[in-house]
């Protein structure tokens, strides 16, 4: 059972998780707050659930996580959020996950365009990005984290397997205490992202070894081949192809080729 007195002695922030809600189970965090119907307009709130019975990771596929296991939560942003910032945050987020990996458990950590956070090569995290628009503005910004803390075992097929804090460190984490780092290096990575974004992309370029390697890009539409060049000030994969030329990519499945 979560303890929020555990979580709030950690949290160390000025808006991130200060309006905090939990819930036993619910749909899926994301949704809740992206529902204009529950009237969560309170920027930095986050929402933490025990159990979603519909969690979303990118592309319709879900997240699957045990009770009471993990970290599964959505934080939502109102304020200086654009179209031009959103990848950017959403590669924030993973560094800040990576940060707080890195110094409670002295993990390995590598990134993977676009949202997912690695250990030895196997899934530990995945962030889904959702926003609304109003006119041609962002309304908001939600952000969804599922991170694998106590789980073991997982059952299923999948494309990277996932891996969790316990299975690797052989150790029970408190979970209220790895939040609460969590939320204090996303807000801090947050201010970073309003006043020197590039610093933050240095920071996600430095963990993602996949830059420089031929790597398939593969989205609903097509499959792209080429090289993993960078990614550039928004975020964005740049991708060089068999003939020299440049892409951006937006959106898509990365793996090696």
């Amino acid at each position: 059972m979560f303890t929020f007195k555990d979580f709030d002695i950690k949290l160390d922030t000025e808006t991130i998780g200060r309006n905090f809600i939990y819930c036993e189970e619910i749909d899926s965090t994301n949704s809740f707050l992206m529902d204009t119907k529950n009237k969560i307009d309170i920027d930095g709130t986050v929402v933490f659930a025990e159990r979603q019975f519909h969690g979303k990771g990118r592309m319709d596929k879900k997240w699957y996580s045990a009770k009471d296991q993990n970290l599964t939560f959505s934080i939502l942003l109102k304020k200086k959020i654009n179209e031009k910032n959103i990848s950017i945050i959403s590669l924030g987020t993973a560094v800040a996950i990576a940060i707080s990996l890195e110094n409670l458990f002295q993990l390995k950590v590598n990134l993977k365009w676009p949202n997912d956070v690695l250990v030895n090569g196997s899934k530990i995290a995945g962030i889904l990005v959702e926003s609304s628009m109003q006119g041609n503005k962002v309304d908001k910004l939600v952000i969804g984290i599922g991170l694998n803390v106590n789980q073991t075992t997982f059952q299923g097929s999948f494309s990277i397997p996932p891996i969790s804090i316990k299975s690797e460190t052989g150790t029970e984490v408190n979970r209220e205490r790895l939040l609460g780092e969590i939320l204090n290096n996303f807000e801090e990575i947050l201010n970073r992202i309003f006043i020197s974004p590039e610093t933050v992309l240095d920071d996600w370029r430095s963990r993602c070894r996949m830059i420089g390697e031929k790597i398939v890009v593969e989205d609903e539409a097509n499959s792209r081949t080429g090289v993993f060049d960078d990614i550039d000030e928004h975020g964005f994969l740049v991708l060089r192809t068999d003939n020299n030329k440049y892409e951006k990519i937006h959106l898509g499945n990365v793996s090696l080729r």
